[in-house]
């Protein structure tokens, strides 16, 4: 008897928190996609004031929501434990803890280039340093330990391979990207520890486009001998599009810092680099985006249902638009500042899109059952 009034309590908190039951990590998602809005914004070229103000306000929505996740998260595994280990099991659902990373360094990113005026300049550098730190950290385990169970655990076919599986191997892409912006924070006569993270963030870019050219191959294929994804799934095609313009991001932003981490030689190359990498690959994402633009139609024509997918619209949109930003900083062609404006004229629709759909599914519940089927 004594067992049973002991194990009550447990059962009657495990009943208050119904609603976290199926919060899985997709739902990093919308913190990922909430960042990027602001990010991007701040890239683009020209600076305009008004458009900072507004893109600091969606950095500290973006940083209410990984607050709101996490701890949704953490719940989720403290009463439902079972459900979490289920979704690791689930190869459909595995590759979707590659988002916890992406939403603490897409927080911290912001952190950095618009948290200084509201949180002063110590404490956002604090701040941005250590979501940066926690979050490559937490992108590497991710990078490998998804592919580990891809591998040992998950029973998965050919016609299986989907665009979620770049979300683990991504993750890294954006930590190289990200961190770059802590070099000048370093102090001057740090030598060895702003080169070792400029090599560092390289080291990450390197294994996630490796990682990324492992598994591209087996998507299209997918496509090609299977036809069109479903139609929920449909919005995922996007993902490819996250480590192209992140990569390009990431060379980017480290030929940016690269005169004061590395000797003279080391850093002109590198920002040759930048462009003899970045233009090829942001062609190939707009040939992506073509293609992927084409079948969303195609499924929306078809009735495609509003779903958590439809987040991929964002972030990797996002990426594509920093891409393009970057590689106008170090052309100097207007042309690719017009296309990072235009990339996030649909960004932003996309995100008010997908982020009003959240919330209908959220306030009446939808969302937040089970899935059927």
């Amino acid at each position: 008897m004594a067992t049973v009034h002991a194990a009550q309590p447990f059962a009657q908190v495990r009943t208050r928190v119904p609603a976290v039951r199926h919060v899985g990590p997709n739902w990093y998602a919308t913190v990922m996609g909430t960042a990027i809005v602001a990010n991007a914004g701040v890239a683009l070229p020209g600076g305009q004031r008004w458009l900072r103000d507004v893109c600091t306000g969606v950095w500290a929505l973006s940083a209410v929501l990984l607050v709101a996740v996490l701890a949704a998260r953490c719940a989720h595994w403290a009463w439902h434990t079972d459900q979490a280990r289920r979704h690791l099991r689930d190869p459909a659902v595995a590759p979707f803890y590659g988002c916890l990373p992406m939403a603490l360094l897409a927080v911290g990113a912001g952190t950095l280039l618009l948290g200084p005026p509201v949180l002063g300049e110590r404490t956002a550098v604090t701040v941005g340093a250590a979501l940066w730190a926690v979050g490559t950290a937490s992108s590497l385990v991710v990078a490998a330990a998804v592919p580990y169970l891809m591998v040992a655990r998950h029973r998965i076919g050919l016609d299986d391979a989907s665009p979620v599986w770049l979300l683990p191997v991504v993750a890294p892409m954006v930590a190289a990207a990200t961190g770059p912006a802590l070099i000048p924070r370093l102090p001057a006569d740090a030598v060895q520890a702003r080169e070792a993270l400029l090599l560092g963030c390289y080291a990450m870019f390197g294994l996630s486009l490796l990682a990324t050219l492992t598994m591209l191959p087996l998507v299209w294929s997918r496509l090609v001998r299977r036809g069109p994804l479903p139609l929920a799934l449909t919005p995922t095609l996007f993902l490819v599009l996250g480590p192209l313009g992140q990569s390009t991001t990431a060379v980017g932003q480290g030929a940016d810092v690269a005169s004061g981490a590395v000797p003279a030689p080391y850093a002109t190359a590198l920002r040759g680099f930048a462009v003899l990498y970045g233009v090829p690959v942001m062609g190939f994402a707009l040939l992506w985006l073509a293609v992927a633009a084409a079948l969303v139609v195609r499924a929306a024509r078809r009735g495609m249902p509003f779903a958590m997918t439809w987040w991929a619209f964002t972030f990797p949109v996002g990426t594509c638009v920093t891409g393009a930003a970057s590689l106008a900083r170090h052309t100097g062609l207007h042309a690719l500042g017009w296309l990072a404006v235009g990339l996030y004229a649909a960004l932003v629709v996309a995100w008010l899109a997908a982020g009003a759909g959240t919330l209908r599914g959220t306030v009446s519940g939808r969302l937040l059952a089970a899935p059927t089927g």
